[in-house]
C-alpha cells in the first residue's frame, strides 16, 4: 500500500486546506486562469473527500468550521456587495432609513452620515451607490449587528458578517441532518451543500447572505414535516426577509396542505369516503389561507419599521432594475436578447424582461396544480424545478443565486445544480476583462455542461419510472 492511499484523506484535507489559504488571501478577481486552477483543484479535493468511506461524519463535520474558519480574517476578492451591507448597517446604527436614500447623493453633497463613508462608496462602486438598497429587513439586522459591534472599522465588519454567516450554515448543517433522517434520505447528502467549494468561496468568502436564508428555509421544511405549520410559516416568512426568493414558492404549497394524506388520517373515518374527502379538503384549505395568512403578515410586520411612500417607491424601483436593467450571465435571456437585436436592431430587455417572469409564473402554476407535491420531496422537488425556470430566463445570474438550488437538490435526486455551482466559474471571466465585459464562449461552455447534464439525469429519472411503472 502506497504513502498517499494510506493517508490520502489526510493529503486531501491539507491540499484543500492550503488551496482555501491561497484563495482567500492571495488571490485577485482579475487573475482568472489562477481562479480556474484553485477552483477545480478544490472542487476535486471535495469530490474525493465526499466518496471517501474512511472520513466519518464528525470528520467532515470539523472540515466544515475548519474549511470557513480560514476565511475569517480575509478581504472578499470576488464580491464588493459586502461595503454596502456595511453602509447600510452603519446607516440604521445612525437612525437613519437605508432605504430612503442613495449613498451617491451623500457623495456629491460632501456629506458624512456614517464612519469611512468615502471608502465604503468607493469599494462598493458607483454602480451600486447609485441604486437605492434591496436588502430585506432581517437581513438589514445582520448589517446592523456589524456596525454595532465594529462602526469604525470595514476589517471589524467584515469579521461579524462573517461569523454570522458561519453560525447559519452550522444552523443549515444542525436542520438539514435531522430533516434527511426524517425524510430516510443519505444523512451525507447534507455535506454536498457544507463542503461544496462553492459555498466556502461564495457565501463565506465573499460575504453573501443566502445561508441566512437557507437557514431559516431549512427550519421551515423541518417544521412543516413535523406538521407544525404556523411556526413553518413565521420561518418561511423570516426567510424571505433575507433574500426575496423563497416568495417563488409560495403557490406550490396548495396540495401540501389541500391534498396530503397525513391531514386525511388526522380525521375521524366516521365519514363516507366523499364526504371525508370534502372534510379533508376543506381542512387543507383553511390550512393552507391560514399558512398564507401567517406568512404575509410575518414579512409585512417585519418590514413596518422601515415602512413610508418613499420606501415602497424606491424598493420596488431597486427590485425593478433587475429585470429591466442588469444582465450577467443569462442563458436563454441572451438568445432572445439576439433574436430582438436581429428583428428590431435594438436591446430589448425593457419588453423581455417583463416577459420572463410571466413565464415563470405560468409554469409554478402548472406545476402547482398539475404535479403531486403532497409529500415533502415532490414538494422540495417542485420547487429546485420551479427556481432553476426562473433562472434559465432571467436576465441577470450571479454565482451566490446558485446556493438555493443546491441546498433544495440534497433533498431530490437531481444533481445538476452542483454541477451548476463547478461551471458558473466561467462567469467570472468578465472580471478579468478591462473594462469588464463577458466572453458568451465562457458563458455558452456553462450552460451546455449544465443543460447536457440535466437533460441525461431527466432520462435517466425517467427510464427509472418506466422500470418500476
Amino acid at each position: 500500500m502506497s504513502s498517499f492511499t494510506k493517508y490520502k484523506d489526510v493529503f486531501l484535507i491539507l491540499i484543500s486546506t492550503l488551496l482555501y489559504v491561497i484563495f482567500a488571501y492571495y488571490l485577485e478577481r482579475t487573475e482568472f486562469y489562477k481562479l480556474l486552477f484553485l477552483w477545480f483543484s478544490l472542487f476535486t479535493c471535495f469530490f474525493f473527500l465526499i466518496k471517501s468511506k474512511s472520513i466519518n461524519i464528525s470528520t467532515l463535520i470539523g472540515l466544515v468550521i475548519l474549511f470557513r474558519l480560514i476565511f475569517l480574517f480575509a478581504i472578499p476578492n470576488l464580491s464588493q456587495d459586502f461595503y454596502r451591507f456595511i453602509w447600510d448597517g452603519r446607516m440604521i446604527l445612525e437612525g437613519l432609513n437605508p432605504y430612503l436614500s442613495l449613498p451617491k447623493t451623500y457623495i456629491q453633497q460632501g456629506l458624512h452620515p456614517i464612519a469611512e463613508t468615502s471608502n465604503l462608496y468607493a469599494g462598493m462602486g458607483e454602480m451600486n451607490g447609485s441604486h437605492y438598497t434591496n436588502y430585506p429587513p432581517i437581513n438589514q439586522l445582520c448589517f446592523l449587528i456589524a456596525a454595532l459591534f465594529a462602526s469604525k472599522s470595514i476589517f471589524g465588519s467584515i469579521v461579524v458578517l462573517r461569523l454570522i454567516i458561519i453560525l447559519a450554515d452550522i444552523g443549515i448543517l444542525y436542520f438539514g441532518k435531522k430533516l434527511l433522517e426524517r425524510l430516510n434520505l443519505p444523512v451525507k447528502n447534507i455535506f454536498l451543500y457544507a463542503l461544496n467549494p462553492f459555498i466556502v468561496i461564495e457565501m463565506t468568502g465573499n460575504l453573501h447572505f443566502e445561508p441566512v436564508m437557507l437557514f431559516f428555509l431549512i427550519w421551515s421544511f423541518y417544521k412543516l414535516h413535523q406538521q407544525k405549520w404556523i411556526w413553518a410559516a413565521v420561518l418561511l416568512a423570516c426567510s424571505v426577509s433575507v433574500k426575496l426568493i423563497p416568495l417563488l414558492f409560495l403557490p406550490l404549497f396548495f396540495q401540501w396542505f389541500v391534498n396530503n394524506k397525513i391531514n386525511a388520517t388526522s380525521i375521524k373515518k366516521s365519514y363516507s369516503d366523499k364526504k371525508l374527502k370534502w372534510i379533508t379538503t376543506f381542512s387543507g384549505i383553511k390550512k393552507l389561507i391560514g399558512f398564507y395568512a401567517i406568512t404575509l403578515s410575518t414579512i409585512i410586520i417585519l418590514f413596518l419599521p422601515f415602512y413610508s411612500s418613499e420606501f415602497v417607491n424606491n424598493y420596488a424601483n431597486s427590485v425593478g432594475l433587475w429585470f429591466r436593467n442588469f444582465e450577467f450571465n443569462a442563458s436563454f435571456y441572451y438568445i432572445f436578447r439576439e433574436i430582438g437585436y436581429l428583428f428590431r436592431g435594438y436591446n430589448e430587455i425593457a419588453i423581455i424582461g417583463k416577459i420572463t417572469p410571466i413565464l415563470t409564473i405560468l409554469f409554478l402554476v402548472i406545476i402547482t396544480f398539475f404535479r403531486k407535491n403532497n409529500a415533502l420531496i415532490p414538494l422540495i422537488t417542485a420547487m429546485l424545478f420551479g427556481l432553476c425556470f426562473y433562472y434559465f430566463t432571467a436576465t441577470t445570474v450571479h454565482p451566490w443565486y446558485l446556493a438555493t438550488p443546491l441546498i433544495l437538490s440534497i433533498f431530490t435526486k437531481y444533481r445538476f445544480p452542483i454541477i451548476w455551482t463547478i461551471v458558473i466559474i466561467f462567469s467570472y471571466q468578465a472580471y478579468a476583462n478591462n473594462p469588464w465585459e463577458e466572453n458568451l464562449w465562457f458563458v455558452g461552455i456553462e450552460y451546455v455542461i449544465l443543460y447536457g447534464f440535466l437533460i441525461f439525469e431527466l432520462l435517466k429519472n425517467r427510464k427509472y419510472y418506466k422500470i418500476v411503472k
